[in-house]
């Protein structure tokens, strides 16, 4: 077995080689003298062998003690680095919000919550990962944030998720559209018109074909983009519709149109994922 170092007996040791006195050390780490001299009667039992002379007027090494002083002192002045490091560490994470979140809610939402946030904590830092909601999941799974801002999808042993609000789907179309003047469209009306999906929205292509059922089969997914900005870009210009979110809306601008369904529950979860 390894040995077990007595750190305690050595800070007491070290203490008393540089300040030259039992009385100034027990001061110094805030000891008796009598628990001071307990250490280091300890320590020099573990070792076999003595380390101090004490007399009347002053404190001296042995030769064991020289030989163990320069060691025991830049050992323990590398644990104090290391320490004062790691706490400092601490310290910063302490001071600091890391979460992830779906896109589309950071953009819509976050902003004046983390103003307030930012009055009220004025010390502590936030990072937000706003990513899709696979990848919210995966982070929270591996520690790296505190909590995740994302839909309910399937549930996970080591996750909870706690409801927020419920968000419902619109069909987005140009404002020119036909159908754009209706504010509200039926599921069937939506056969044959030319759609965009997004590709790192998986959850949110899977809620839309488990809705529309048999009508989902009949939708011409023409256009496949990376992110919700383009594809509201192909709606506005006419070349294609979606459904997404109602917030989204907001992306397209003065160009698009959020219409909602009159036949279908199309909605998905928010919540808080830890």
């Amino acid at each position: 077995m390894p040995t077990r170092i007595d750190y305690n007996g050595l800070e007491a040791f070290v203490a008393i080689a540089q300040l030259g006195s039992f009385v100034r050390a027990a001061d110094y780490l805030n000891l008796s003298q009598t628990a001071l001299s307990h250490r280091i009667r300890k320590l020099e039992k573990d070792m076999g062998m003595r380390l101090l002379v004490r007399t009347t007027r002053n404190v001296s090494l042995t030769a064991a003690g020289q030989t163990l002083l320069p060691v025991a002192r830049r050992n323990i002045d590398e644990l104090t680095e290391a320490y004062d490091a790691v706490q400092m560490l601490g310290t910063a994470q302490r001071r600091r919000l890391t979460f992830a979140c779906l896109p589309t809610i950071a953009h819509f939402y976050l902003p004046p919550i983390l103003h307030r946030f930012a009055e009220d904590h004025p010390t502590m830092a936030v990072q937000l990962f706003d990513h899709p909601a696979g990848r919210v999941t995966e982070l929270v799974q591996r520690g790296e944030v505190e909590f995740g801002i994302t839909i309910t999808g399937v549930q996970h042993w080591d996750l909870e998720f706690s409801p927020i609000r419920r968000e419902a789907y619109v069909l987005l179309v140009a404002r020119d559209h036909p159908l754009a003047g209706r504010g509200t469209v039926r599921a069937a009306e939506m056969e044959g018109l030319r759609f965009v999906r997004i590709n790192t929205q998986s959850t949110n292509r899977q809620l839309v074909h488990e809705t529309l059922g048999a009508i989902g089969e009949t939708i011409d997914w023409r256009y496949e983009v990376q992110n919700a900005t383009m594809a509201m870009a192909l709606v506005a210009a006419g070349a294609a519709v979606t459904v997404l979110p109602a917030l989204t809306a907001d992306l397209g601008g003065a160009g698009v149109v959020g219409l909602r369904f009159e036949d279908i529950d199309l909605s998905r979860m928010l919540g808080v994922v830890t």
